[in-house]
């Protein structure tokens, strides 16, 4: 077992690059079952722009928290989806929002995905030995590298990525084959989902986190990068 309760320190950082180099392509619901027996506070942070993760977690752990960062800047159709998935599958859904002070930054203003995303993350976190994400080293050339379980320096937890090696056609054949539902705006063509203010429609063919933070040069909201 890795000795989470001291994860910043040297030899727990080769512990854990061993655990990552073992199940680098380990089918998900193994890494998964290696979060929750060294990680039992662990909770999982699902953005609902597809319900991979999620119907993994519903399916074999169903009692761990599924934590949704509401900043207050989503479309109408994301609020609805995670609404409609969460009643249909009773999830234990914690809506993670920012407080008050984030009134001084609206989305898409500078500052604040850290005020809405990165704060309220950090509070839940506090505490806590390690989170589960849904990250994959496809979705941009900033995540390429991403480790299936690292120590986090920036929330100081463990970070599990059960999906870190999968591809955009791994997604969509795990939805087809379990009959999910897919996000509202994938039929319009969106294919990144972030916040409404700073979310279009790719703009390089190919590219499908290009429409996020379009015309800057942002390409992280801060969740995931170090």
């Amino acid at each position: 077992m890795v000795p989470i309760s001291s994860a910043s320190s040297p030899g727990t950082a080769s512990d854990l690059a061993a655990v990552a180099a073992r199940l680098e392509w380990a089918d998900p619901t193994e890494i998964l079952d290696w979060a929750f027996a060294h990680l039992p506070d662990a909770v999982v942070a699902a953005s609902f722009e597809d319900l991979v993760l999620v119907h993994l977690v519903h399916e074999g752990w169903p009692e761990v928290p599924i934590a949704f960062l509401d900043t207050g800047g989503h479309f109408p159709e994301t609020l609805e989806f995670v609404a409609s998935v969460t009643e249909a599958w009773q999830l234990p859904l914690l809506r993670v929002t920012p407080g008050p002070e984030a009134a001084a930054t609206p989305c898409g203003t500078d500052g604040c995905c850290e005020r809405r995303k990165v704060e309220p993350l950090t509070q839940l976190l506090a505490g806590r030995a390690g989170w589960v994400t849904g990250v994959k080293r496809v979705d941009a050339p900033t995540r390429a590298a991403t480790p299936v379980v690292a120590w986090d320096e920036r929330f100081g937890v463990v970070k599990v990525n059960p999906l870190a090696t999968w591809s955009d056609e791994d997604v969509l054949a795990y939805l087809e084959r379990h009959g999910l539902a897919t996000h509202p705006l994938w039929a319009q063509g969106y294919t990144s989902i972030g916040c409404a203010a700073v979310t279009a429609m790719p703009s390089v063919p190919g590219d499908r986190r290009s429409g996020r933070w379009a015309g800057s040069s942002k390409v992280e909201c801060g969740l995931h990068e170090g």
